[in-house]
């Protein structure tokens, strides 16, 4: 058991330590986050930071260590702080040096007054980004992340901290953030005691009950007057104010990062802002930020905390399942994926006939839903993405619930994921591409700003005739440029920028969708469910838990594997696809073989096998002259072309 001490629960006295033996060497920021990059290596040691994904914010202890799994949704300016700073005490004169590092308010000593004209101040850059729990995760990483954390904080010490505000309400929270006179009182009759823990004897198990009690029912989203700008309507979770110190450059907007650092919810932050914005002596020419840009990017430290991060890391995945950096040379040699592989062939066969009765007994169908939820975006050829492949499963019911109860088991599946219902109302009125909003000077999100390999399913079924308006339109060629070129062109007003994008795109339709897709479907029911709700349902139940794991960790593996042909194979497809052009030139083009070599690619690497062989590639040959052969069949049944 790793020892629980001050670099969780007070890291800034370890910062305070290291700055205090290094001054004035610069070197000591480096050994601040070699430090905690050595202790979270100890013994699963990550698994004891409480996280913010899990613990609502009221039960955190400021100023301790904490973790959040998050995505980037917009970054706001640099901002400048004073990374080193002096204070004199103005009776004896005596001076005191201090870091500013990974804190919101300057501190220092009841005699002590801050000397801002001192040659030792160290004035220094952060960026803040702007952190929303990524859109759609599913409820199944959400509780086996908190049950694998929760089974090492449990027995923590910092677990049994309550701060004393822990009964009053989030109503009276929003009350204070609104009247800040209220709660400067408040602060100024707490901050005598601020130096001790006075709760640390609340029994772990009560608070463990309020604590997950809480987080069902306090939610930042009850706040009336602040958008916390989550991309999907009916998201829950904190949206925080990351500030990160180091390498910034290598972040961007929708990536996916898990990170660690000093929790900071002072009350302090909420009484400036609200005076800084009821000022109304503020000089115009000294002050160039607008009041709703204030409110913005300064908002509530109840509502929207503060993480000042000391390590972050870019996460490939967020399958809680599966170790969270995995890349091609680790994938290799980690004893946990070779395990797997070596049992991947049954898992392969149990997921198959899941989906095949998921598909109401279509096995062709579930072979290809495989593929689709294996697939990526692997590599871009100018503007062109390799790997995409969007599937049009056509030939659902329509009227029907069939959609959303297969959405329903995707996403017992997938650990992100969206089901878009498209309606002539939801494309009207829907905010589908995030733009700038120049007055607040932030990116409104919208539905589209996902992470990367999210599955998103576009319902057709419910669409009826209509009308689509300007903003409907604009919608309808965006979900077409996501499918094509997988990338969402972000509004700034006077221009477009070009987002690229990862996402995995499902559309159920009656007859072939409107939308382009990579590959058409015909679903083939071979058993008509008298109740379809009871029968999905019944799937999910005959499935055992670990069997469902398996499922995860399979479809979240096989998207990480690389793949590569031959020489010798690629001759051999070559000269087969001469071959077949010269039996039928009309119907065999190259896109044909382009997608051919897409689903033997993942049809090899959903057997584990990362190159192409000649049986995969006769298999995919089959696979697709079986889908052809339907969609025919389909079209001179109907008349029409599908």
């Amino acid at each position: 058991m790793p020892c629980v001490g001050d670099w969780l629960n007070s890291p800034l006295s370890i910062v305070q330590g290291i700055f205090a033996q290094n001054v004035p060497n610069s070197d000591w920021e480096k050994k601040v986050t070699e430090y905690f990059r050595e202790k979270l290596k100890e013994n699963n040691a990550t698994n004891w930071v409480p996280s913010l994904n899990d613990v609502p914010v009221h039960y955190l202890k400021p100023n301790s260590l904490v973790k959040f799994r998050c995505m980037v949704q917009d970054m706001f300016d640099p901002e400048f702080y004073m990374g080193v700073y002096e204070t004199v005490d103005p009776n004896t004169n005596a001076r005191v040096l201090h870091f500013g590092k990974y804190r919101d308010v300057a501190e220092c000593g009841p005699q002590q007054e801050i000397d801002l004209n001192s040659s030792q101040t160290v004035t220094s850059e952060r960026q803040t980004f702007y952190c929303v729990p990524v859109p759609g995760e599913s409820a199944w990483v959400k509780e086996i992340s908190f049950l694998t954390d929760a089974s090492q904080a449990r027995v923590s010490p910092s677990t049994s901290y309550t701060p004393s505000r822990h009964k009053r309400s989030y109503e009276e929270d929003e009350d204070m953030d609104l009247h800040p006179s209220k709660q400067k009182e408040q602060h100024m009759g707490n901050s005598c005691c601020s130096g001790g823990d006075i709760h640390g004897c609340v029994e772990p198990k009560r608070l463990e009950t309020e604590a997950s009690a809480g987080h069902h029912v306090i939610s930042p989203n009850c706040s009336p007057t602040l958008d916390l700008n989550f991309p999907l309507p009916g998201e829950k979770g904190p949206a925080c104010l990351v500030k990160v110190y180091e390498s910034w450059e290598s972040f961007k907007v929708n990536d996916v990062l898990e990170v660690f650092g000093v929790l900071s919810v002072d009350p302090v932050l909420s009484i400036v802002n609200s005076e800084e914005r009821d000022s109304s002596t503020l000089d115009p020419m000294e002050c160039m930020d607008t009041a709703e840009e204030q409110r913005v990017h300064s908002p509530p430290a109840s509502l929207v905390p503060r993480i000042h991060v000391i390590l972050a890391q870019k996460l490939q995945h967020i399958n809680p399942l599966l170790p969270a950096c995995l890349n091609e040379e680790e994938s290799k040699t980690c004893e946990f994926v070779s395990n797997f592989m070596s049992e991947l062939s049954p898992v392969r066969a149990e997921l198959l006939g899941f989906l095949t009765h998921a598909l109401l007994g279509d096995s062709l169908a579930a072979e290809y839903l495989i593929l689709h939820l294996i697939s990526t975006v692997y590599a871009r050829r100018d503007v062109l993405p390799l790997g995409k492949f969007t599937v049009n499963l056509s030939g659902c019911p329509r009227n029907s619930t069939f959609t959303e109860h297969l959405y329903r088991l995707i996403q017992q599946l997938v650990p992100a994921s969206y089901h878009l219902r498209m309606s002539i109302e939801s494309m009207n009125h829907s905010r589908f591409i995030p733009h700038k909003d120049y007055t607040a000077n932030r990116l409104v999100s919208g539905l589209l700003q996902l992470a990367s390999n999210t599955s998103l399913v576009i319902d057709e079924t419910q669409l009826e005739q209509g009308q689509l308006d300007t903003a409907g339109v604009h919608n309808v060629t965006a979900l077409g440029n996501l499918i094509t070129w997988q990338k969402v062109d972000y509004d700034f007003n006077y221009h477009r920028m070009e987002f690229p994008c990862n996402i995995n795109v499902l559309i159920t339709s009656e007859g072939r969708s409107l939308l382009p897709s990579d590959c058409q479907v015909h679903l083939q029911p071979q058993i008509i469910p008298p109740n379809m709700e009871e029968y999905m349902s019944s799937l999910l139940t005959a499935v055992l838990p670990s069997v469902l794991n398996k499922f995860r960790i399979y479809l979240s593996l096989l998207r990480l594997l690389d793949y590569s042909i031959s020489d010798e194979v690629t001759k051999a497809v070559e000269e087969d696809f001469v071959e077949m052009r010269k039996n039928d030139p009309e119907s065999v083009t190259a896109d044909d073989l382009h997608k051919m070599l897409l689903v033997a690619r993942f049809l090899s690497l959903s057997a584990g096998q990362t190159t192409l062989s000649r049986e995969r590639w006769l298999r995919a040959k089959q696979l697709e002259a079986l889908r052809k052969a339907r969609l025919q069949q389909q079209k001179c049944v109907n008349g029409n072309e599908l």
